[in-house]
């Protein structure tokens, strides 16, 4: 499938320089980085949210969790998971589990987590399994100009494993 085509045109619309990288099919955000021998603080993922009236979206990197509890503190929203037939409804041109995390591609709200101001570049998901978008964070962070923005993760417990 390749890149999902409102990220491209996002992306295009934007003028924001990319590359796009292919790797192995892989089913999560953790294997996606083993997968492209990318490290996984600097893949961005999505985790998909529903307030009851419209969908946000919480972009962390794949090395961390999402404290929920914190974000809909801070966000005053309460959230829940979106279910699989919301993400069919908002991704179209997507494959399941392979969202994009770049909610204005989209016309969803976005929160993104401040540790993933930490690294020189960012890959993001690009819609499908195999395919990744890598770019500079500044671009990455300015294509989210506007959208709030705080501390809403936490490093991923391996004895745990990814919450979100």
């Amino acid at each position: 499938m390749g890149i999902a085509m409102k990220l491209s045109d996002y992306l295009k619309a934007s003028n924001v320089p990319y590359a796009v990288l292919r790797h192995s099919h892989s089913g999560n955000s953790m294997q996606t980085a083993r997968a492209s021998n990318v490290p996984a603080h600097c893949l961005a993922k999505a985790v998909v949210l529903e307030d009851g009236t419209h969908a946000v979206m919480a972009v962390l990197p794949a090395s961390r969790r999402l404290r929920l509890g914190e974000l809909q503190a801070r966000s005053g929203l309460s959230l829940r998971l979106a279910s699989e037939a919301e993400l069919k409804q908002l991704f179209t041109d997507c494959e399941p589990g392979a969202v994009p995390p770049l909610g204005a591609a989209y016309g969803i709200e976005t929160i993104w987590d401040d540790s993933l101001m930490e690294q020189p570049d960012t890959y993001l998901e690009a819609g499908d399994h195999e395919t990744l978008v890598r770019m500079k964070t500044r671009d990455f962070i300015g294509l989210m100009k506007g959208a709030r923005h705080m501390t809403l993760s936490t490093p991923v417990n391996e004895e745990h494993g990814p919450l979100f």
